[in-house]
């Protein structure tokens, strides 16, 4: 057939390609491993008794896998080549056409079949494709000689010449080497930092040739002395210069200029230099710090070949210190503050971007005027800097009055010793009248013990290492002042609103508003465990505080979302507005503290509330019995067990639309948070626990007892959860409206299903019993819907319930909003009573949602997880 020429062709042109690579890959490895040193020139250098022995041992090796190829090579042939193109299609369409009709000959009905079928595998012939060839020998040569010999003769290429093997020839005496003319090699190896490589001049071609500065020149003469000689004005040497004529010349490039080669067989280059450029750097953008004083400047280098190293360098601006109080006098000591620059550990360092992160908040200059210049170097030893960026060098942020006043006399201490005695001063004035201004003792007795310190030093001389003293003693006492060493969660509750407050007054950064609310929130969670803690019941048995008509309760997220308003306003800018919720989250705190023995947050739950654990409850717990029962129809479906072989097609279509549920359950449970996780994973153990032995008897049994014993242990919990769904459902509230009555009609529905389900489970029907539980666990998931919206819409019919009362109390509820951000529907549930589409048309956009959901759930890259999920929403609608 003409079309299976061009592919069987091919083919066989691969398999010819295969046989010559595994028949002569030993020779061609050989020729490279003899051929690398030749390129190199060890023929020039080596001993002659040592290099005729290893071309006697080439020699040898290249026969003999020359001839061990020769005797392995086979030429394939066309039918192989055929055969191995027939393979690669469905059915050998090849091989059937040319098979003859065996059985039927004569029979026209027979006949005709078989045209058929040869038309049909003539048709498959036409998507006859090459076949490429399978080049692996790894299984021949397992130790990779053929990749070693490779690297040889790559190396001998890169950094030899094949001009050199005509070098052999010379060898054998000088008188011949003298009748062929001199000879000459030359190299040209570039500094190491440039990473570039070394250059054979002998492969270059005269005329220009670009090389960078620095590079070292070295050349070499053969022959008779003075045939050749070297003429080079690159080196721009002085004093005394080698004779042309040396045998071995070598010196550096300078300057661009000529090199030449004079006499036989010569050659000239016009040399340009390739200056090495300096390195360079910038800031590449502001400063910024954090609310204890670590800075973060960012700052990007290049170089043409590398950097090798760089400092940052701090000098006191005084131009810009404002001249008062404690820096009016002279500074001593104020040296510049030299960093060292981070550089990458891996890349390159041509061009790169760091940032150089430093805590400064101790050092003299912390918080005062200074200019930074980056400087960097190359391996060249030439240097670029940065353009002086004048800046306040960061240091750590004190809201604490006293602490803050520490700090000043701190700076002052530091600027000069002669501040010592208004420092003593200064600090004696802040202790005059102890009583309120300190937290504790420690910190006053500290700063006494400082001052008398200070007044010591004053009097009879100070020396650095008594400064430094005091110095270290002053940050640490600030540092008591700011964070404080309380244990108690009221007084560090108090400390962190008050830092909040004066950070609202003085202004403060994003990232120190971060911090601060941080410490808030995490002394209101202290304090909040502190009165968990502490509250004890009443003497009725009940933890019922005592409520009257202006009393408010709040919960921790909503406690949580005032916070994350309160800095919302700050990184806005609106101040007043976070004071105003300051002020209302410190009455609230206030209001706990009078209210921690009545049970602060504490108090019985209503008889809604307890419905809604209840029906939880029962939920998971009948979620875990519909995983049993769906692991135990997977296990009865993998035995294959004989007394379930007949209904194995309609187990395993139920199984099929069974094995989704339980994922969807899944998927729903695990939204709900790691505890319901953990009492899921109890509820399972326990069901184990009631019939563990029967189980583990339907396990290792063949059916019969074992299996029928494992469901009826799987029915009495069923009936155990109908039983309980039926209190519960007696002893639901009476709510008014629909909500209402489609909860009550829901949960009915789910206990007539768990009845089908118990009934099944004991007639032995897994499959069935699944179905039931699954609608079960439906109407359950309903009932709870309808019960919340029910209890939603009966709370806000009440009065002082509802959105009245937020309004009227100004509470932000978080439990108001979707995770969206949404402000909810009047029914309480997820979703909002907003128009969100305007004017579009519902049905078009709903239709777009589900193309899209189809579309993600078919694309095969996407996580298992975020698949399943769609697939379940894909069921739901």
């Amino acid at each position: 057939m003409p079309h299976l020429k061009r592919p069987v062709a091919l083919t066989r042109l691969g398999m010819v390609a295969e046989q010559v690579t595994r028949a002569f890959w030993p020779f061609w490895t050989v020729a490279f491993i003899a051929i690398a040193p030749l390129m190199f020139g060890w023929q020039d250098i080596a001993p002659l008794e040592v290099f005729w022995g290893f071309s006697v041992l080439a020699v040898l090796a290249l026969a003999y896998t020359l001839v061990w190829g020769a005797r392995r090579y086979r030429t394939p042939t066309r039918a192989e080549a055929k055969a191995r193109v027939d393979a690669r299609l469905p059915g050998r369409p090849i091989a059937a056409l040319e098979d003859e009709q065996a059985i039927g000959t004569g029979d026209s009905a027979s006949e005709a079949v078989w045209k058929a079928h040869v038309a049909r595998m003539s048709e498959r012939t036409k998507i006859a494709r090459t076949v490429e060839p399978d080049l692996r020998i790894s299984d021949k040569d397992p130790y990779g000689l053929r990749f070693i010999a490779l690297l040889f003769f790559v190396c001998a290429l890169l950094f030899g010449s094949l001009l050199r093997v005509n070098s052999v020839t010379e060898i054998g005496g000088g008188e011949q080497q003298l009748a062929t003319g001199p000879v000459w090699e030359g190299w040209v190896n570039p500094p190491a930092y440039t990473g570039k490589p070394t250059l054979y001049l002998n492969d270059i071609p005269p005329g220009p040739l670009r090389v960078p500065a620095g590079s070292s020149i070295t050349l070499r003469l053969y022959g008779e002395v003075g045939a050749l000689t070297v003429a080079e004005t690159v080196s721009a040497r002085l004093g005394e210069v080698a004779p042309a004529s040396d045998a071995q010349q070598e010196f550096t490039v300078a300057q661009s200029g000529k090199l030449a080669i004079e006499g036989e067989n010569g050659a000239s280059w016009d040399i340009t230099l390739i200056e090495d450029q300096p390195p360079e750097v910038e800031l590449s953008g502001p400063i910024e710090a954090d609310a204890f004083g670590e800075l973060s400047q960012p700052f990007t280098a290049y170089d043409d070949y590398g950097i090798e190293s760089g400092t940052a360098t701090i000098t006191l601006d005084m131009a810009s210190v404002d001249r008062r109080h404690g820096l009016a006098v002279d500074p001593e000591g104020f040296e510049p503050l030299v960093l060292d620059l981070p550089m990458p550990f891996t890349g390159d360092r041509a061009d790169f971007e760091e940032f150089l992160i430093e805590n400064l908040s101790e050092h003299p200059l912390a918080n005062l005027p200074v200019t930074l210049t980056l400087h960097v170097m190359d391996e060249a030893g030439q240097e670029g800097a940065s353009v002086t960026e004048p800046l306040i060098l960061p240091g750590r942020r004190f809201f604490q009055p006293f602490a803050k006043a520490i700090i000043e006399q701190r700076r002052d201490l530091m600027w000069s010793k002669e501040n010592g005695p208004r420092i003593a001063m200064l600090l004696k004035a802040v202790a005059h009248r102890p009583e309120g201004q300190f937290s504790n003792e420690v910190t006053f007795l500290r700063l006494r013990q400082i001052t008398r310190r200070l007044d010591n030093f004053n009097d009879f001389g100070m020396t650095d290492d008594n400064r430094d003293e005091l110095v270290q003693a002053l940050w640490d006492l600030a540092i008591q002042l700011e964070d404080g060493t309380l244990a108690d969660a009221r007084e560090r509750l108090r400390r962190a609103q008050e830092r909040l407050a004066e950070a609202m007054r003085d202004g403060a950064t994003d990232e120190e508003i971060a911090e601060l609310m941080q410490e808030l929130r995490e002394a209101t969670n202290d304090y909040m465990q502190m009165l968990a803690d502490q509250m004890e019941p009443s003497e009725d048995g009940t933890d019922q505080p005592q409520t009257s008509e202006n009393s408010m309760s709040f919960t921790q997220d909503e406690l949580q979302a005032l916070m994350d308003r309160i800095q919302e306003l700050m990184e806005e800018g609106r101040m007043a507005e976070a004071q105003e919720l300051m002020e209302q989250l410190n009455e609230l705190m206030e209001n706990l503290r009078i209210t921690q023995g009545e049970g602060g947050e504490g108090g019985p739950r209503t008889p809604g509330q307890q419905s809604m654990e209840d029906l939880a409850e029962t939920l998971e717990d009948q979620q875990d019995l519909a995983d049993d029962a769906f692991r135990d129809l997977q296990e009865r479906s993998q035995e294959g067990q004989q007394g379930q072989q007949g209904q194995q097609p309609q187990q395993g279509g139920q199984q099929g639309q069974q094995g989704q549920q339980p994922g969807q359950q899944q998927g729903q449970q695990g939204q709900n948070g790691n505890q319901e996780g953990q009492d899921g994973q109890q509820g399972q153990g326990q069901g184990v626990g009631e019939d563990g032995t029967s189980g583990q008897q339907g396990d290792q049994g063949s059916g019969g007892e074992g299996e029928g014993s494992m469901e009826d242990g799987l029915a009495e919990r069923q009936r155990a959860l109908r039983d309980e769904l039926n209190r519960q459902r007696q002893g639901l509230p009476s709510l008014q409206g629909e909500a209402g009555e489609i909860a009550r009609q829901s949960l009915e529905r789910a206990e007539g299903a768990m009845d089908g389900a118990e009934e099944a489970l004991r007639e032995g029907d897994l499959a069935e019993a699944i179905d039931q539980q699954s609608e079960a666990l439906d109407a359950l998931r309903n009932g709870m819907r309808s019960l919340s919206q029910a209890l939603a819409e009966n709370q806000m019919n009440e009065p002082g319930q509802g959105s009245e009362q937020g309004n009227a109390t100004r509470q932000v509820e978080p439990s108001r909003r979707d995770p969206l951000g949404r402000e909810l529907g009047t029914t309480g549930q997820a979703g909002t009573d907003e128009n969100m589409l305007s004017n579009e048309d519902i049905n078009r956009r709903a239709e777009e949602l589900l193309g899209e959901i189809r579309r993600r759930s078919a694309e095969q890259q996407r996580p298992e997880i975020e698949r399943d999920y769609l697939r379940r929403l894909l069921d739901q609608f």
